[in-house]
């Protein structure tokens, strides 16, 4: 697997945003992606350090799309933390 396959995007949320301010930055990643690779990806794409990786399987639910209810597929998100003073600009919006 390529490395840039394993992150699929940055997730921007509030809680990731609060979390931005200890380093902790939130990805979406690829279902069958572990640690070291996650790691590896983060630190090649944005040339920072990683401390440590925190990965968690997002479990599928239902929505609804008109009458029908459709179940959203799980997905796998990673938080990652970085070295002080290193940052990831993309989360800064320059």
């Amino acid at each position: 697997m390529n490395l840039y396959e394993v992150i699929r995007r940055p997730l921007i949320t509030e809680k990731n945003t609060a979390l931005q301010a200890a380093g902790k930055y939130g990805f979406e990643v690829r279902a069958d992606a572990n640690k070291d690779q996650i790691k590896k990806a983060v630190e090649k794409a944005f040339k920072v350090t990683v401390t440590s990786v925190n990965v968690m399987t997002v479990r599928g639910r239902e929505r609804r799309v008109g009458r029908r209810k459709v179940l959203v597929n799980k997905w796998k998100k990673a938080i990652v933390t970085l070295k002080p003073g290193d940052k990831i600009t993309i989360f800064e919006g320059v």
